[in-house]
Formats: structure tokens, C-alpha cells, sequence
């Protein structure tokens, strides 16, 4: 019985440890430059509607629900979405901070599989006036016991390829448009 119990007192003692030693801010973003003018790539990330046209987990579950609330591309503008499995899960992102032709800024509140906040941000920069540099990305604190999976399993391998293909998927869409 003894050895058991001091066997679960290093289980926990380790986990501990790991929490302690593990990175608990995260800020993952990828940048693309877009052959469109500033104004119209930032007319089209503004809008929640237009999403589930570029971003991969939308696409990858076409059966997700989404609901949207609010003047589309506006301060305090809402989108509900439930997907039917793991890789989209249940959550709401609200506009929090628009900066016109700049920055746009939302809170996502993740319900599922795990209760989580974050923040996604856009900005868009012009490079030249039919060239627009846009960085995506998302912030926040990854909380015990993400924290430590993340040791193994971090942000970076868990979405950076669906970064990557949503923002060529945003390309593509914009540039191919008329």
C-alpha cells in the first residue's frame, strides 16, 4: 500500500513539475502577402460570413452549424458554430476591436472539447497599392492540463498547417475574384 501511495505522490509531483516548467502564453500567427489592394482583403476577413469560404475546419465539416448574430464586420458581431466531431468542437468569436483598414480583433470562447478563451487577430499592411501583406493569428494562456500536453504536443503542430492552408485558401479566393 505504501509503495502505491508513493508512486501516486511522484505521478502527481512530476505533473506538477511539468505545469510549472511548461510555457503557459502562446501566440501562433502566419503571415501571406495577398495581390489584392489593403481595402478590399480587410473588407473581406472582417466578415464572420465569409469564413467557412477559406478556413480549413469549416471546410473539412460541412455539416457544422453556424450562426451568426449582429451586423456582419462590425463591433460586437457573433458567430456560433457545432461541428459534429473533435476538430471544430462547439464555440462563439465576437468582434471585440475593429481599427478600419488595420486591425480586427475577436474573442473566441471555446465550449468544445475543452472550455477555453483565446483571442484571433487580423492586420493587414499594404506592401504595394495592389499588394497586401495580412498576418492571422491567435493568442492566449493554455491552462493545467493543456499546459502540459502542450510539452508534447504543442499549438504549432496542433494548427499551424491549418493556418498555413487557410491563409492560401483566403488567397486564392480573393485574388482568383473579380
Amino acid at each position: 500500500m505504501t509503495l502505491f501511495f508513493y508512486i501516486i505522490i511522484g505521478m502527481i509531483t512530476f505533473v506538477a513539475f511539468l505545469h510549472a516548467w511548461s510555457k503557459k502564453q502562446y501566440d501562433l500567427n502566419r503571415t501571406i502577402i495577398i495581390n489584392k489592394p489593403k481595402p478590399e482583403v480587410y473588407a473581406y476577413i472582417r466578415q464572420l460570413q465569409k469564413q467557412p469560404l477559406w478556413m480549413v475546419w469549416y471546410q473539412e465539416n460541412p455539416e457544422v452549424i453556424i450562426k451568426y448574430k449582429g451586423e456582419d464586420g462590425k463591433m460586437d458581431a457573433a458567430s456560433y458554430w457545432k461541428g459534429n466531431n473533435r476538430n471544430i468542437g462547439e464555440g462563439i468569436q465576437k468582434i471585440t476591436k475593429v481599427k478600419e483598414g488595420k486591425v480586427l480583433e475577436m474573442q473566441l470562447l471555446f465550449l468544445k472539447p475543452y472550455k477555453t478563451l483565446a483571442l484571433q487577430y487580423f492586420g493587414v499592411k499594404e506592401v504595394e497599392p495592389e499588394r497586401t501583406k495580412l498576418i492571422w493569428g491567435v493568442r492566449g494562456a493554455h491552462k493545467f492540463p493543456a499546459s502540459v500536453f502542450t510539452i508534447f504536443y504543442g499549438l504549432e503542430r496542433a494548427i499551424g498547417k491549418e493556418f498555413e492552408q487557410g491563409l492560401k485558401n483566403l488567397k486564392n479566393n480573393l485574388e482568383n475574384s473579380k
